[in-house]
This record gives structure tokens, sequence and C-alpha cells, in this order.
């Protein structure tokens, strides 16, 4: 088969943990190992998330004396996209594949006048109490949020319409080529005649099934730091739901800044294609393939 899977960026870097280098490449390792049996039997595209990352690089950016003015998070999250692709390739091939693995930095065009621009959504960055969020946005001009039970920035997250390179991607996957790709939802482009990068970040799960749409896969599997979609997730009745057909999807909400995307890149997916699609735990890759974890969407 063809799969595409999304890797969550919460998935990466779990929710209080210290951002270093160490700690990120111990989870991609995990990840590739849990990866490498799928990319022993089928045609792989990897996609990941970069919340956790870009909201780092942009802190930094913004405490840098010697700039005069902050990084775009276009090119904070190509440079996401360098770091986290490079961990993976290698990390993939220290797993045990054997089969070609290339990172390839993408671009995902997106509309200019796309209300997103008015109304920020995406979370990135590390966690606040409502204080530090508070001081932060009016020292940043940050627009912040409540994430569960703590605060976080937010920023524009456009509709993904297509990446720049799918074509080249489809071309190295039919070649047998484990690829690594659309990092972050792709670093956002507007197409006027002449890329140039906007102030956002794409939503990576949307992108991927975008991706997977043009790619024709028979799979898409987004895979985070949760065992399944629950009810009441968070509370102590929380229930996970092992299977949702289309129909059953618009009767539920889910937060937007978080399940909600996932539910609809799902959505997206097996409405174009009829194949089926799949959220659950990264560690359990396999057995949600195999519709035995997870929650399977269809």
């Amino acid at each position: 088969m063809r799969i595409v899977v999304a890797l969550g960026g919460n998935a990466l870097l779990m929710r209080g943990e210290h951002a270093d280098a160490s700690v990120q490449l111990h989870h991609v390792e995990a990840a590739a190992r849990a990866l490498a049996p799928l990319a022993a039997e089928h045609e792989l595209v990897v996609c990941h998330g970069n919340g956790p990352q870009i909201g780092l690089l942009a802190l930094e950016s913004e405490a840098d004396p010697s700039l005069s003015r902050p990084y775009p998070l276009d090119t904070l999250g190509a440079e996401t996209q360098g770091m986290i692709g490079y961990w993976l390739a290698q990390s993939l091939r220290n797993a045990g594949v054997r089969k070609p693995v290339l990172a390839v930095v993408t671009q995902t065009v997106v509309d200019a006048s796309d209300p997103a621009f008015a109304a920020p959504t995406k979370f990135i960055g590390p966690l606040y109490d409502r204080v530090q969020a508070a001081r932060l946005s009016e020292q940043n001009g940050w627009t912040v949020a409540a994430d569960g039970s703590h605060w976080r920035r937010v920023v524009p997250s456009p509709e993904p319409l297509r990446l720049v390179e799918q074509d080249s991607i489809e071309q190295l996957v039919s070649g047998g080529t484990i690829v690594v790709c659309a990092g972050g939802g792709g670093a956002p482009v507007v197409d006027d005649g002449r890329l140039h990068g906007v102030e956002a970040v794409v939503d990576k799960d949307l992108t991927s099934a975008e991706l997977a749409i043009a790619l024709n896969a028979d799979r898409l599997l987004l895979l985070t730091d949760v065992p399944a979609v629950m009810t009441d997730f968070g509370m102590p009745d929380a229930v996970p739901l092992r299977r949702l057909e289309l129909a059953e999807l618009e009767e539920l909400t889910f937060p937007a800044g978080s399940m909600g995307p996932k539910i609809e890149a799902c959505r997206r997916f097996v409405k174009a294609t009829g194949a089926v699609a799949a959220i659950g735990a990264l560690t359990e890759a396999g057995a949600i393939l195999e519709g035995s974890a997870g929650t399977t969407v269809c």
C-alpha cells in the first residue's frame, strides 16, 4: 500500500518537556522504530508537525538583539523541516530501513485572502500560565489562547491548496524512496506569478490529507500522543471511539487547535478517495494500520 503518515509535533516533544535536541531526538528515534516495519512493506510518506519547534525558534528570533526584525514564520517553518527531516531520515536508516530515505523541504500554496489570517488558531511554542501569556502578548504583540489548562501563542493557519513539490514527491515515492516532507504543513507561500512566503503556519494534518489525495494514497495515518479519538477527552469518563463513519463526523465537534484538524483531515481524505484514515498513538502504528488500535475513519 501507499501510506501517508502524519506525526504530531507533540509526539516528538511531549507536553512539559524541555525542548533540548537530545530529548527530541530520543522521540524521533522511537518514531522511526515504530515506522520501520511499515516502511519495509509499503510505500511510505512521512509528514510531521512543528508546533513546539517553530515556537522555540520564534522565541529565539524575537530575543536576538543582532536582528532588526524577527525571522518570518515561513522561514522558521523551513528551518524546522530541515532539522526534523534530518533527524527522521537518519533515524529511519538507523532503525533498519533499507530503502532510500530523503527529507524534502516543501512549500504549501495558500490563498492570500484566506480569512484565517484575521483569526489565528494554530498553537505554537511552549505552554504558559495565564499571567505569562498576557505579558508575552503585550510585549511581543502575540495573539494567545487557552490550550487546556495552559496558554500558548496562536498564529494564522490558512487552508493548504497544494504542495509546490508534489509532482517530485510522486516520482520519488514511485521510485521506491521513503519521503519525509510537508513538515509543519510546509512553508506557507502565495503564488501570484511569483512564490513568496507569508506569516503563518499551515496545519500539517490538513496538508497531509491534501498530499495523500494528490498521491492517491491507500491510507492516511495521523499518529499522535493519544491512543484514539475520545468522547469527553481529559475527563474521567472519556471513552475511545474505535470506528467513525463520515456521516457520524457531522454530528461531532472537536477542539479547533488539536483534534479538530485531525478529524477534518480524515474526513477530506476519506470523502475524496473512499479509502480509510486512522488516528492513534505513534507507538501503535502497525496496529492502527491493521485497524486493531486507534480510531478508524471510513
